[in-house]
């Protein structure tokens, strides 16, 4: 007699068929998006550099030419030689002076700066609290507004034309004290309890522990400082007379006259400036950038 059972029917659900991964090209896409950013931002950023550099080896003849060409069909050295040779300009004397101006200015800021924040961070006393709320109130004044009183009591002492007028209210900055303040302030206190009863003094203390344990503040604080200072063309401009005691930047703009603007000159003199700058960059970009956010601490 013929089986007539029926077969077992399969009920195991059908094989799935693999989705793309949407996530790894979601990630893709966005990651291409970004390097896309960072090259359209680089080409932005880095192009007036380059131009710089090429227009520095330019005749004035093939600086005014059009359209804008970052190629140099004749390089010369002619800007840099007029320039160093003190034709127009003392541009050496004014490098230095320039280098000499930021420094002091750098080492007096970090002093006082840190100085004045330990004693923000690490003292009570009566209107601390008002005293530091006004010191950030400052911040929120352009300098222009200072400028006039500033100057006013630069000419009663006797500072104008000195070196002494640009480096000593620079010393000062409410930036680096609040900068410093919140570096400070979370050293811990029983490190300092320990210091007094081993007989250190206060400023023992300050300068035996609280300096060292924020050395990263002082190195990001450092760099902000020169920075501002090298830079500095306004103040500079006003309280110098002579044209020896010009920084560099003032004494660049000596080359831009009512009938002649000598450009090659003035790119050439800004580009030697700015090889200090990036060496320094250089020398402590991971102590700068790892000690970027000490003021984001919060207390």
């Amino acid at each position: 007699m013929t089986d007539i059972t029926p077969a077992p029917m399969n009920l195991s659900p059908p094989a799935a068929v693999p989705a793309p991964n949407v996530g790894l090209f979601r990630r893709r896409v966005e990651w291409s998006l970004i390097y896309i950013a960072l090259i359209i931002f680089g080409v932005v950023v880095g192009a007036p550099f380059l131009y710089m550099i090429t227009g520095s080896l330019k005749t004035n003849a093939d600086l005014y030419s059009y359209p804008l060409n970052f190629l140099v069909p004749n390089p010369t050295l002619n800007n840099y030689n007029r320039l160093l040779s003190g034709e127009e300009i003392p541009y050496i004397q004014q490098f230095l002076n320039s280098i000499v101006v930021a420094v002091s200015q750098t080492l007096l800021a970090l002093f006082f700066s840190s100085l004045v924040g330990w004693g923000f961070a690490r003292f009570e006393f009566f209107g601390k609290r008002f005293l530091f709320i006004f010191l950030l109130a400052t911040l929120a004044l352009p300098f222009q507004i200072t400028l006039v009183p500033l100057f006013l009591m630069m000419f009663q002492i006797g500072w104008l034309d000195n070196y002494l007028a640009i480096i000593i209210p620079g010393s000062i900055s409410a930036f680096g004290v609040f900068f410093m303040r919140q570096s400070m302030v979370t050293i811990p206190e029983e490190l300092l309890d320990a210091a007094r009863i081993d007989g250190a003094s206060e400023f023992g203390i300050f300068w035996r522990i609280g300096i060292p344990l924020s050395r990263g503040a002082l190195s990001v604080l450092a760099v902000l400082t020169y920075l501002g200072a090298w830079n500095d063309y306004l103040w500079p401009l006003i309280v110098l007379r002579s044209s020896e005691k010009f920084t560099y930047p003032v004494g660049l703009a000596t080359l831009v006259g009512l009938y002649k603007v000598e450009y090659g000159m003035i790119l050439a003199g800004a580009l030697i400036a700015t090889i200090p700058v990036v060496l320094i960059f250089v020398a402590g970009r991971k102590q700068l950038l790892d000690n970027l956010t000490i003021g984001a601490v919060k207390r």
